[in-house]
């Protein structure tokens, strides 16, 4: 419970682009996304390079809050080669319109607290009754899902060969699959789940 408690928390807080301490955390994904690259002002076209729609991230947040940005930072830390394929776009062929990163990164972690029913007291879900028994054997359960639930949603975009007019329908049936994932008989924690075999570190 204490943890549910603490992953609402986290929900709550919104992107504030004027807090010192959310300008850092962006500046860190910079610097995780491209170790060799300058970092750029808070406000720079450099930022669509990573799949942010203008040149202001801090716009891009909308339903996200800022869980989104540390979801990001987490699959940055704890799976880097998963997160510089996605970003780079580094797998199968792909479409010449693509699904910007950084944008689908939020889009995930709105999917999953709808999908996981966070935002209400206790999850009544399928998904979500699940998801407190792996939070129940690992804190860090919510990121680690997302960063499965990303790769999950490249492997279907490639899959459907979407460009990014679908990417609505490739969410959902992201969403679909992890749903299902979820829903199986030997899953005790995010490692069980046979989509966690697609990640990389």
């Amino acid at each position: 419970e204490e943890r549910l408690r603490n992953l609402q928390q986290r929900l709550g807080v919104p992107f504030d682009g004027s807090r010192v301490d959310h300008q850092d955390a962006l500046k860190l994904l910079w610097r995780l996304a491209f170790p060799n690259r300058e970092l750029p002002p808070l406000k720079s076209e450099l930022w669509k390079d990573m799949g942010w729609q203008g040149p202001d991230p801090s716009t891009d947040f909308r339903g996200g809050g800022f869980i989104s940005l540390e979801n990001l930072i987490f699959f940055a830390k704890k799976y880097p080669e998963s997160f510089q394929r996605l970003l780079h776009k580094q797998d199968g062929n792909r479409a010449d319109w693509e699904y910007p990163f950084a944008v689908a990164g939020i889009n995930i972690s709105f999917m999953l607290t709808q999908m996981l029913d966070l935002q209400s007291g206790k999850p009544s879900s399928l998904a979500g009754i699940r998801f407190l028994n792996l939070l129940g054997e690992d804190e860090m359960a919510f990121d680690d899902l997302y960063c499965v639930a990303f790769q999950m949603m490249d492997a279907q975009w490639l899959v459907k060969r979407a460009s990014y007019m679908e990417f609505n329908d490739v969410l959902k049936s992201t969403r679909t699959q992890l749903e299902r994932e979820l829903s199986l008989e030997d899953v005790s924690s995010v490692k069980d789940l046979p989509a966690y075999n697609l990640l990389r570190r």
